[in-house]
C-alpha cells in the first residue's frame, strides 16, 4: 500500500482557494504515480492539458518559471525569447526548495516563495481548464489558464521543442 497523500492545505491551495477562482482540487498516490504521463492517466486527464512548472535562471541572474504539457520538454532557446533574455538554463534540483519552497515533482507556480515571471506554453489556451502541481507530490490543481494569469505574472508563449 502507497503513502497516505498528505491532507495538510499546500501555499498553493490556499491562494487558489482564497482568489475566488473556480477550481478543482485532485489527489493521487504519488508512489503510484512517478512522471507527469502517470499523474495524467492516474487523473484520466489529457496529457495535453496536465503542465509541468519548472524553474530557470537566465545569465541575467533572473528566476523564471515555465509551464508545458508533461508530454512535451522546454525548448530552451525560446523560452529565453519569450522572457527577453539571451539565455536561460534549468536550475538545479537541490536549489528549488530553498528558491520556490516546493520540492521537485510538487512545484506549483502558485505560493511561491517569491513571485517570478512565467510562461506557460501557448497550448494552455486551447482548454477550457489546465492542471498543474497543487504544491505537493500527489496534489494538483485544475482550473482555467486564463483566472491562473490573474493570480500570477503569467504569459503565454510557444516555448516546446
Amino acid at each position: 500500500m502507497g503513502k497516505r497523500v498528505n491532507d495538510k492545505k499546500t501555499n498553493a491551495q490556499r491562494e487558489v482557494e482564497a482568489s475566488g477562482c473556480e477550481f478543482a482540487f485532485h489527489t493521487y498516490d504519488p508512489e503510484q504515480a512517478v512522471s507527469g504521463t502517470d499523474v495524467a492517466a492516474t487523473l484520466g486527464q489529457n496529457p495535453d492539458q496536465v503542465f509541468k512548472t519548472l524553474v530557470t535562471r537566465a545569465k541575467s541572474g533572473s528566476h523564471y518559471v515555465f509551464m508545458v504539457p508533461v508530454e512535451c520538454e522546454l525548448d530552451l532557446k525560446k523560452a529565453a525569447s519569450a522572457v527577453g533574455e539571451k539565455a536561460v538554463q534549468m536550475i538545479r534540483e537541490r536549489e528549488l526548495l530553498p528558491l520556490t519552497g516546493y520540492v521537485h515533482g510538487g512545484c506549483s507556480p502558485l505560493g511561491m516563495k517569491k513571485t517570478f515571471p512565467a510562461v506557460a506554453d501557448e497550448t494552455a489556451r486551447l482548454f477550457d481548464r489546465i492542471v498543474f502541481s497543487g504544491g505537493r507530490r500527489g496534489a494538483q490543481i485544475e482550473m482555467a489558464a486564463d483566472d491562473l494569469a490573474r493570480l500570477i505574472d503569467l504569459s503565454f508563449a510557444d516555448i516546446t521543442g
